[in-house]
């Protein structure tokens, strides 16, 4: 941790909202590099990912929280209480809607929620690249009195588009504190975790139905060969065999394209070649399972 510096900002900004309005999206656009994986599935995230923003005037460490839904099994109850406990945590929040859908109930479920916060909230309308400007007032409308929203700032997080703006705001009213994590860093997460989602993003973008909610990616290994070659190991869980064989593909056609899209990604992380070692395990019900989410790195000590 650096010195303290008297003009130095830094804090902790937490980035909530129900499935799919792009905060995975924000999260990768504001740090530059992925760091949380993107999907048009709801439900993608299901950690705190932690992204970290770094310049000579200010740090933000910026919490992904899971998108809030009714939980169904363990490892959604998991998801919605790692989202809501973030919010203890920061000193700002982040609430994001989709400026393309009308205000419903999981955003009112979430606002009665934000209630009981004294962090400053703001109110990010993300996605306006695809309405017309003149379509934001009502859009913003549908939000007016809900909550003493600090700022409403619109954004598009895909293209860019008042980002800076949002950042900017976020820096000036952080309070003056220390830079948490060295300036080269860009998440907190241990490397097999970030492997993992990049794995697991590949799943959702190339199988369908519902196979995506039944995965997990398990990193077995990861060894270093020498100074430019990493060998990973790694399983890909599902619940029943006939997901199994969907994620296999025709004569392996679908592991092989995971594998390849997956490892492209993963040498970008890493910066060396990579050997992406792929294998499909079949553990029925295990995201009802304790010690399954707790190997899986969806179990945290904190509950």
């Amino acid at each position: 941790m650096d010195t303290l510096k008297a003009d130095f900002h830094s804090g902790f900004v937490a980035i909530i909202g129900r499935p799919n309005v792009g905060k995975s999206t924000l999260l990768n656009y504001v740090v530059g590099q992925k760091v949380a994986i993107m999907s048009n599935v709801a439900q993608t995230t299901r950690n705190k990912i932690q992204g970290i923003y770094t310049t000579n005037e200010a740090q933000i460490v910026f919490i992904d929280t899971p998108g809030i839904h009714k939980p169904q099994t363990k490892l959604g109850d998991f998801m919605e209480r790692s989202a809501l406990s973030a919010l203890d945590e920061v000193d700002a929040i982040l609430f994001v809607v989709s400026a393309t859908e009308k205000r419903g109930p999981g955003d009112n479920f979430i606002i009665e929620r934000l209630k009981k916060v004294q962090q400053p909230i703001y109110l990010v309308i993300n996605k306006i690249d695809q309405v017309h400007p003149n379509d934001l007032p009502e859009i913003v409308a549908q939000y007016n009195d809900t909550l003493p929203f600090k700022k409403v700032i619109p954004v598009s997080a895909l293209q860019g588009n008042n980002v800076n703006g949002l950042i900017d705001e976020l820096v000036d009213n952080l309070p003056v504190g220390p830079q948490y994590y060295p300036t080269d860093q860009v998440s907190d997460h241990p490397e097999r975790f970030v492997v993992a989602e990049m794995i697991r993003e590949k799943v959702f973008l190339l199988t369908r139905q519902e196979v995506p909610h039944s995965v997990a990616i398990d990193v077995t290994s990861i060894k270093r060969n020498n100074e430019e070659t990493i060998e990973v190991d790694a399983n890909i869980i599902v619940e029943r065999p006939g997901q199994k064989g969907i994620i296999i593909g025709k004569k392996g056609s679908m592991l092989k394209e995971i594998g390849t899209q997956a490892r492209q990604d993963i040498e970008r992380l890493l910066g060396d070649k990579v050997y992406l070692h792929l294998w499909v395990k079949v553990v029925p019900g295990w995201r009802d399972k304790n010690a399954m989410l707790k190997d899986y790195g969806y179990r945290s000590t904190d509950y």
